[in-house]
């Protein structure tokens, strides 16, 4: 547990999701994400990139409401769990390993919604946690919060109230040294107020990292050794030499076409 935002972050693990590789519940007020993390056993055939899917649940129970009448079922996502699923992946993707090609899953599912505290920050927090204290390979933690600037005052983690005076609504997620995605609106606010709002979000991401890193001392899985889908030695330097004056000459070209023509070119006779 820690404080950020003047509210409690809880990590939890151990009790649901025990299948998974990794799982947390995460609980922010009273807002509860379940966060699993699964990876296939073997890689994928004849892929060039690394499989990762990650998938943000907003269900109507999560805010006590049942859908009734004529729709008896969920409807297809709503945008902001789209949203949400992306900001999620957008930080946790560069930190797998290069040339990684096993399928990994990650779902977080919204079990409660206090309509307060958004889960979208939440869910970046429990995707590395869940991924850190598992066996697949990952170079976290990492964290996110959001800045508000309420009344000339930065807020983090403002609620959904204070959001509707904020004249920022600003994400950030990072690990301990670099921040590692920056997503905003604001309204028409200078340049250096924007740049202390990042800097102020890094800083309330460290006790989220701390928090991670307690959590996999204390329940963290050794991790496998996947096979990594690497070029060979010798392709590098070769590609280098054939392309090098070419790639030069083409791009050099003042034809506009001309360029773009010599540019494909020189891209099929190097595959």
């Amino acid at each position: 547990m820690t404080t950020v935002g003047g509210r409690e972050l809880i990590f939890e693990t151990g009790e649901l999701a025990g299948q998974a590789n990794g799982s947390v519940l995460v609980t922010y007020g009273e807002t509860v994400v379940l966060v699993t993390a699964v990876v296939s056993e073997a890689p994928r055939e004849g892929i060039d990139f690394f499989p990762l899917t990650v998938d943000v649940e907003e269900k109507l129970y999560a805010a006590g409401k049942i859908p009734g009448g004529f729709p008896k079922r969920e409807g297809r996502p709503p945008e902001r769990s789209i949203l949400a699923s992306r900001l999620t992946d957008r930080p946790i993707r560069p930190l797998f390993p290069k040339g990684f090609r096993n399928d990994v899953q990650v779902v977080a599912t919204v079990l409660s919604a206090d309509q307060e505290n958004d889960p979208d920050v939440i869910a970046i927090c429990g995707a590395s946690a869940a991924l850190c204290i598992s066996d697949i390979p990952f170079g976290g933690p990492v964290a996110g919060v959001r800045v508000g600037y309420v009344d000339g005052e930065y807020v983090i983690n403002p609620t959904e109230t204070q959001l509707e005076s904020s004249q920022l609504d600003l994400v950030v997620a990072g690990t301990r040294n670099a921040v590692m995605m920056v997503e905003a609106g604001a309204r028409g606010l200078p340049e250096d107020v924007m740049l202390e709002a990042v800097r102020r979000g890094h800083e309330a991401l460290q006790p989220i990292i701390d928090l991670q890193e307690r959590l996999v001392t204390a329940v963290g899985k050794p991790k496998r050794q996947f096979a990594l889908a690497t070029p060979s030695e010798d392709l590098g330097p070769a590609l280098h030499q054939f392309v090098g004056e070419r790639l030069r000459s083409a791009v050099l070209n003042a034809d506009k076409t001309a360029r773009r023509d010599a540019i494909a070119e020189l891209r099929h006779a190097a595959i």
